[in-house]
């Protein structure tokens, strides 16, 4: 018999607001999870954290409402090792999905290939406290080896000034960065933020650095308003507008405090890319060229 689990991180909120921003065809969310259901896909043991049920059908019914046609699908925590709920997902998406896994020491360089067919298209590593210790160097190392073959990129989930000491190995590291949430760091005024800086020199001085703008409801100083965030967005846009992607981060896991809408994330975007050019190349053809899309030209 399947255990009832009790959820310690709340759900989204399942009351998304009808975007005023019409989004482009083939408008990808660059950054989402799914979580079970856990009697089908069951969670880890030893999780950090348990999500409600929030699976496949959930995410689907909220792109058709926002308008997303496309979605990059991030292997949780949750879940661990076992990326049947993603696999089944990009499964069913028939191209519309790419996938993102989290690589363990039993990951063999067989289950990248499958995987590879499947639809993944990068590997995670975490540097945050709250989802356990941070990758050793011989474990980046191994990650690098397994999924540089088939071209993938590593995402790297950074918090607090963690992309500081991060920015001192990517020269040793040859793939594809891409940093999730803007850097995930304290951007309040009142302090100096050298990570600020360190991201904007990362995207301009290498061409294998990317940036999710994600995560705006995590950074902002005084949410619900989301305009502190969303100004770095727009900065770090600017900066180098062929190298950002977009995502809502749904269902937005371990969010303790204010849970944003869905729909409020979707029309802050007009305060990033105002300009309907720049809101194709953030939202079509940067992620066709990150995560390896079908071509929309």
């Amino acid at each position: 018999m399947t255990e009832t689990l009790e959820a310690t991180t709340p759900g989204p909120d399942r009351n998304p607001r009808k975007p005023q921003l019409q989004l482009p065809p083939n408008a990808c969310d660059a950054h989402v999870h799914i979580f079970g259901p856990h009697k089908k896909f069951p969670y880890a043991e030893g999780r950090t954290f348990t999500p409600e049920d929030v699976p496949l059908e959930d995410l689907e019914r909220l792109h058709r409402f926002l308008g997303f046609e496309r979605s990059v699908l991030v292997q949780s925590a949750c879940h661990g090792s076992d990326h049947r709920a993603v696999l089944d997902a990009l499964d069913r998406g028939e191209g519309r999905y790419r996938g993102v896994a989290l690589i363990g020491p039993e990951t063999t360089a067989r289950d990248i290939e499958r995987w590879h067919q499947a639809g993944m298209r990068g590997a995670r590593i975490h540097f945050a406290a709250h989802l356990g210790a941070p990758p050793t160097h011989s474990e980046i190392a191994r990650i690098v080896d397994l999924i540089g073959p088939f071209g993938w990129h590593l995402a790297v989930h950074v918090t607090g000034p963690s992309i500081l000491a991060f920015a001192e190995r990517l020269d040793e590291i040859p793939l594809r960065i891409v940093f999730d949430h803007m850097g995930r760091f304290d951007i309040s005024p009142s302090r100096i933020q050298p990570e600020r800086e360190a991201l904007k020199q990362l995207l301009m001085g290498n061409d294998d650095v990317w940036v999710k703008l994600s995560g705006a409801d995590r950074i902002a100083v005084h949410p619900p308003r989301l305009d502190d965030a969303v100004a770095l967005a727009r900065e770090l846009f600017t900066t180098r507008p062929d190298r950002c992607v977009w995502g809502t981060d749904f269902p937005h896991p371990n969010t303790h405090g204010f849970m944003p809408n869905d729909g409020d994330l979707v029309d802050s975007i007009r305060g990033i890319a105002p300009t309907q050019e720049e809101l194709e190349l953030l939202l079509v053809r940067n992620p066709e060229a990150c995560f390896d899309f079908a071509s929309s030209a």
